[in-house]
């Protein structure tokens, strides 16, 4: 049947993702009204929209800072009032502020009139703008916590030298998760209070660790990110370092816990002494390859996220320690047999599909000291072999994201993956993630169920049966509701893991391999696993503790938002003091033009 395509081209602001995300649900409801795609004229996005045949003439027109909205209908009178509504749903969104009363101010310093006591940034803008707004923040005495990505290294080192000489905490860049004194900042799981500390180069391998510790009852003192890059030998950990040190002096903390992914070996090397130094006992969670030789002190190296929470939780009850390497329950062994005895003898892949990229990072590890050769995206070896190989997918990822919203929101991007999946007569198991919090979808477990249903349809169609594994990584109070979501994946079919560690061991059990954490990887404190390298010894500049830190735990964050107004909106329902800034783009979104009137300021 003829279909017809259609483009609109519209100058953005900046535009809220989960706005944007439901703007193309809004439409795709439409009669008549096949595919709707809504992202920014970027040259990645426009390939995506070519492969889709949704880019037409006008949209190839467009440029990075335009935005485009490509409806597929039935017919061309369709399509036209999609196009139509999409125009009459942008122009309230333009002036919502003005509407409400009192105009949302247009900058940060208008914004600091409006909330003078304000102690916290929270900023979300596109990365080519976010580090003026970062530096601006700091020089207003604000900590800066930077959602943004897309910042180069050069301009993170300066930042967070900057405040330094501040008395001042940069969370960031590409910051995802933050709870601090109980307040969630970008995504983050509602989390009870208690005596565990979290330092966190790394948003979901927090939101992992803080939620298992929630499950067992155990609530946390603050929880900081820091950054992905954070650990870079560049960057040398100096927020991780900074943070370590404040909470080390913070009375409300007993425990504390840093996690990465695999840091620069002498940044990891810096970190454990540092952490040994601080006199309470620290649970260290990098993610990887790294081989870490405890030093002096309380300092416990952990191999998975799920072993970091079970120490923490032991020293935080001061009961004894797990020792022995995880297993599977003997419930989960049981489903493991059912499902093996389903699948055809050519069936043998997992294709892990991930929402949170250090969740997807601990499975690819996990999954390699299993079954040797997994392609992934985290490390550019997926080449052309997808389809005859293990694969690890963050979705997360930049390819994934540009101009697009993060799976976390809109986890709609992980239903094509799945269904290719299912396509393959060579794949077993599909692992993957569902993300609850404070920033994330509605209802994650909702969207993957439907999909698993499609995908579970292909698969029965050409005689096969396709074992689907889940974790739900989420806390009790979430306001999804963790225990309907884990019951909506299990009334669909699919298995649940009670961690990303676990969801990996089913996923090896269903191929019939038995992985458990390596006894290479486990080291006693105090000791050096023998075939473990011994890690660089040179320093890193000494970091000292943010003065005006330990102020923001005490009195709590009160916070200029500038960016996704869907941050402002969660932290208002939680009662901080919060003003939204409604940022533009200045030049008009020219960012030489931008640069040159900067300059000449």
């Amino acid at each position: 049947m003829q279909t017809h395509v259609r483009c609109l081209v519209l100058f953005s602001t900046y535009r809220d993702s989960v706005w944007l995300m439901h703007l193309s649900h809004t439409l795709e409801s439409l009669p008549g009204v096949q595919r709707v795609a809504v992202m920014m004229g970027t040259p990645h996005n426009k390939a995506i929209l070519q492969q889709a045949g949704l880019l037409t003439a006008e949209g190839e027109a467009g440029g990075a800072n335009d935005l485009l909205v490509c409806v597929q209908a039935e017919t061309l009178t369709v399509a036209a009032e999609a196009l139509r509504q999409a125009t009459e749903r942008m122009t309230p969104q333009q002036g919502r502020g003005a509407a409400a009363g009192a105009a949302a101010p247009r900058t940060l310093e208008t914004a600091l009139r409006r909330l003078p006591d304000a102690n916290l940034a929270c900023i979300s803008v596109p990365g080519a703008y976010a580090v003026h707004q970062a530096r601006k923040a700091l020089q207003h005495g604000l900590h800066v916590f930077l959602f943004s990505a897309h910042v180069d290294l050069a301009a993170e080192v300066s930042l967070k030298n900057l405040a330094a000489q501040q008395g001042l905490l940069v969370m960031g860049p590409d910051c995802g998760t933050a709870v601090l004194n109980g307040v969630p900042l970008g995504f983050a799981n509602q989390l009870p209070r208690g005596p565990v500390g979290l330092i966190a180069a790394s948003g979901t391998g927090l939101q992992q660790v803080s939620c298992l510790l929630a499950c067992q009852g155990i609530g946390v003192s603050q929880a900081i990110g820091v950054g992905g890059r954070d650990v870079h030998e560049r960057i040398g950990g100096h927020s991780m370092r900074a943070a370590l040190q404040a909470l080390a002096q913070d009375a409300d903390t007993r425990v504390l816990v840093l996690i990465a992914k695999p840091p620069a070996a002498s940044v990891a090397a810096q970190l454990a002494r540092e952490a040994a130094q601080t006199g309470k006992p620290c649970v260290l969670a990098f993610v990887g390859e790294t081989a870490l030789a405890a030093g002096s002190g309380e300092v416990y190296p952990a191999t998975t996220l799920e072993e970091a929470a079970l120490l923490a939780g032991a020293l935080a009850r001061g009961t004894p320690l797990p020792r022995e390497p995880t297993t599977l329950p003997a419930s989960g062994a049981a489903l493991v047999q059912a499902a093996r005895t389903a699948l055809q003898p050519g069936q043998r892949l997992v294709h892990a599909l991930y929402c949170g990229g250090t969740l997807a990072h601990e499975a690819l590890g996990l999954l390699r000291r299993a079954l040797g050769t997994v392609v992934s995206n985290l490390d550019d070896t997926l080449g052309g072999s997808q389809e005859t190989a293990h694969v690890v997918l963050d979705l997360g990822a930049e390819e994934f994201t540009q101009g697009r919203p993060h799976p976390m929101i809109d986890p709609s991007a992980r239903r094509q993956y799945l269904i290719e999946a299912a396509g393959n007569p060579a794949v077993a198991v599909v692992l993957g993630d569902v993300m609850l919090g404070w920033g994330a979808h509605a209802d994650p477990a909702g969207a993957l169920a439907a999909a698993w249903q499609e995908a579970q349809a292909v698969a029965r169609a050409a005689g096969r049966t396709l074992v689907g594994i889940a974790h739900v990584c989420g806390a009790p109070d979430d306001p999804q509701g963790f225990e309907p979501q884990c019951q909506l994946l299990r009334e669909h079919g699919l298995l649940l893991a009670d961690s990303n560690a676990q969801a990996v061991r089913l996923a090896t059990a269903v191929l019939g391999v038995h992985a458990q954490d390596s006894p290479a990887q486990r080291l006693a404190v105090g000791s050096i696993a023998p075939d473990a390298a011994v890690l660089p010894q040179e320093q890193h500049p000494s970091v000292a503790m943010p003065a005006h830190l330990p102020g923001l735990f005490e009195a709590g964050p009160r916070v200029v938002n500038l960016g996704l107004e869907h941050f402002a909106t969660q932290l208002a329902a939680h009662g901080v003091p919060v003003v939204h800034v409604d940022w533009r783009p200045p030049a008009g979104g020219d960012t030489r033009l931008a640069s040159l009137l900067e300059r000449l300021r």
